[in-house]
C-alpha cells in the first residue's frame, strides 16, 4: 500500500489542494500529516476533498487545534509513528517500536537511519526517520513524500513538478 506524508502546510490551501488532487489521482488511500496545519477549516477542507483517511498531529502553529502530539499506525505490518517535532521523533525512533517515524517542523526534507537505543536490546538495528519537507513552500520548495509498504520505497515529491 502507498501512503503520503505531509508536513508544514501552514494554511497554504493552494499547495495542499494540489497535493491532495495528485495523491487522489495516484489512488493513494491515506495521508499522514505531521503538523502545522494552522486552522480547522484547512483540516475540514482537506478531509472533504480527499474523501479518505487523513491523520493529523499537532504542530507548534496548531496551538488552538484539538490534535494529538503524536500518533501510531500500523499499515500492512509496518509499524509507524509520526509527530511534528524532531526531538520527539528521534526518541520514538530510538525506542525500537517502529519501522518508520515521520516528523516535520524543520521544513527541510530529511531521511536518516537512527540506531535503536541499546537499552531496548536491539543492537545493530535502526529505525528509518523521515521528514517530508514543507508543503507550504515558505523556506524551501514545496514537497511531500510517498511511501510504498510493498517495495519499502520512499519518494520525495516536489510539488511544482507534479
Amino acid at each position: 500500500m502507498k501512503f503520503a506524508i505531509i508536513a508544514d502546510t501552514h494554511n497554504n490551501w493552494a499547495n495542499f489542494e494540489k497535493a491532495i488532487k495528485w495523491i487522489k489521482k495516484e489512488e493513494i488511500q491515506l495521508i499522514l500529516h505531521c503538523g502545522d496545519i494552522q486552522t480547522q477549516d484547512t483540516i475540514d477542507d482537506a478531509k472533504k476533498l480527499f474523501g479518505a483517511p487523513i491523520e493529523f498531529v499537532k504542530g507548534n502553529a496548531d496551538w488552538d487545534l484539538d490534535l494529538p502530539d503524536q500518533m501510531e499506525v500500523e499499515i500492512e505490518g509496518t509499524q509507524i509513528a509520526f509527530t511534528h517535532f524532531p526531538e520527539i521523533a528521534k526518541k520514538l525512533a530510538q525506542s525500537g517500536k517502529y519501522d518508520l517515524v515521520f516528523y516535520g517542523h524543520t521544513h527541510r526534507a530529511w531521511d536518516e537511519k537512527v540506531p535503536i537505543h541499546p537499552k531496548f536490546g536491539k543492537k545493530g538495528k535502526e529505525t528509518h526517520m523521515i521528514n517530508p519537507g514543507e508543503l507550504a513552500g515558505q523556506f524551501y520548495k514545496a514537497t511531500f513524500a510517498v511511501y510504498d509498504t510493498v517495495t519499502e520505497k520512499l519518494e520525495l515529491k516536489i510539488l511544482e513538478k507534479l
